[in-house]
């Protein structure tokens, strides 16, 4: 074999070695030098509580246990952000001051976790500016932003409650879909990172990306929910009087615990997670979905959130199907009136925990009480307000009520425009009163009245007669 063939040789094998390893890490995730040291770039973690008050413990909760998570995977503080309100640890209601817990009798989570952006600096204005890397968008906090390049990763987690459209802050404006994706986009137009993965606990997370994220952005999701269904909180624990995490949450936390992340796939986690959320069926399972560019689910857990040296050795990905302690779920949007009933001593099949009731003929219960009895009759009132709107703007006929429920096919957003989404929730609350986590849920609703061509002084004229 002369020169010039031995060279046409090894170039056509070298070809086929090249198209070899691409089809093979299409279908297998590929380690290499690059990856282990994290793409040659950071790591960064954003971790949100979208909520406050001691009913919504399980979020700060949940976000508190990710930080540990990401710091004993090696992520630096400096390149970890978090966003809590920062009300549960030292909450007179707490039986361990200065604590946080995730799941009955476990560890205590809260210590260490560096509160950037805590109290009223918990709001939306703030999450786009850290995304961003927009310092001086910043308005108190830590001032740290995701100061990211192009051989970046980015790990978002968000615990909140939701509705369609949107995921909630304590303060401020909530989180609308369109508005985060906005957000992203920038950043990837600005190549500020490599990929992103993003996870998503609340109900209906599904319609944060579906219909609007694209698959090319290099930008993962997985959502606890479906763009139509409820999320739901775990590990409601009597001691405390509430739940102490979400069933979605504590299945990605645990699994990251017990794995071994070098060698386990966000794919991997994908399924165990939606496996575990799925298994129940008393009506308390929500369907774990993923968006976005799926081809980075075979990326390893550590490129994102880092190695578990403790576990490294002989670790097993836990059973899918059980929580570490007992546990009841209930949906995220009953875990207040859960937390009611603790107190008020209405009788609970809870397995065999110690019951935490307010003593008989206390102000403590007498508060509860009260609480109770007009959560339960807001509930019924704005019930009784969108069914009245929809009647006014569509008539009191047969199939009208659809507009309350009606779901668009899958692929699509659930709202045409979404500066009309925005506008008739706040015509609505300023005819009608705020929408609180239960009312939200109508959304979709005031989505739906969009789609359908309702004007602005039709909708105007609908809540003033309603309410």
């Amino acid at each position: 074999m002369n020169h010039k063939t031995t060279c046409w040789v090894a170039l056509i094998l070298s070809m086929w070695l090249s198209s070899t390893i691409t089809t093979l890490e299409g279908v297998r995730p590929m380690r290499n030098i690059q990856q282990q040291k994290g793409a040659n770039g950071n790591r960064w973690g954003v971790l949100v509580a979208g909520s406050n008050g001691y009913e919504n413990y399980r979020h700060q909760a949940d976000v508190c246990h990710a930080y540990q998570v990401l710091k004993k995977g090696g992520l630096k503080d400096e390149n970890i952000i978090v966003f809590m309100y920062d009300d549960i640890a030292n909450n007179t209601q707490n039986p361990k001051p200065g604590t946080i817990i995730n799941k009955p009798n476990g560890p205590d989570v809260y210590k260490g976790v560096p509160k950037d952006y805590s109290g009223e600096h918990t709001n939306a204005k703030n999450f786009y500016a850290v995304l961003s890397g927009n310092r001086s968008a910043i308005t108190g906090g830590s001032g740290k932003v995701v100061d990211s390049g192009p051989n970046d990763t980015i790990f978002i987690y968000y615990a909140d409650h939701g509705a369609p459209g949107f995921v909630t802050m304590p303060v401020g404006e909530d989180v609308f879909a369109n508005d985060f994706i906005d957000v992203l986009k920038k950043k990837h137009a600005a190549k500020g990172y490599k990929k992103i993965v993003i996870y998503l606990e609340a109900c209906e997370s599904g319609s944060m990306f579906e219909g609007i994220l694209t698959n090319n952005l290099n930008i993962y999701a997985t959502t606890a929910s479906n763009s139509t269904d409820p999320s739901f909180a775990a590990y409601c624990d009597n001691e405390y009087d509430t739940c102490l995490g979400d069933v979605y949450s504590v299945s990605w936390l645990e699994d990251s615990d017990k794995t071994d992340r070098r060698k386990e796939t966000l794919k991997r986690q994908y399924e165990s997670v939606r496996e575990r959320t799925l298994h129940w069926d008393d009506g308390s399972s929500s369907e774990v979905m993923q968006y976005g560019d799926k081809m980075i689910s075979n990326d390893f857990l550590d490129n994102y959130i880092g190695a578990n040296p403790a576990t490294n050795k002989n670790s097993k990905t836990n059973n899918a199907y059980f929580f570490d302690a007992p546990t009841i779920f209930v949906s995220q949007r009953d875990a207040t009136i859960l937390h009611l009933r603790h107190k008020i001593r209405e009788k609970l099949f809870v397995y065999d925990f110690k019951l935490s009731i307010a003593p008989e003929g206390s102000s403590e219960k007498s508060e509860a009480e009260k609480r109770l009895l007009l959560e339960i009759a807001e509930r019924e009132q704005v019930d009784n307000n969108i069914k009245r709107i929809v009647n006014i703007l569509f008539g009191e006929k047969s199939g009208s009520e659809e507009v309350i429920t009606n779901v668009r096919s899958a692929g699509q957003p659930l709202v045409d425009d979404w500066d009309c989404f925005k506008n008739y929730m706040k015509i609505y609350e300023n005819h009608c009163g705020t929408l609180s986590t239960y009312g939200k849920k109508y959304s979709r609703t005031f989505a739906n009245i969009c789609n359908a061509g309702i004007s602005e002084e039709q909708m105007i004229v609908a809540s003033a007669k309603a309410c």
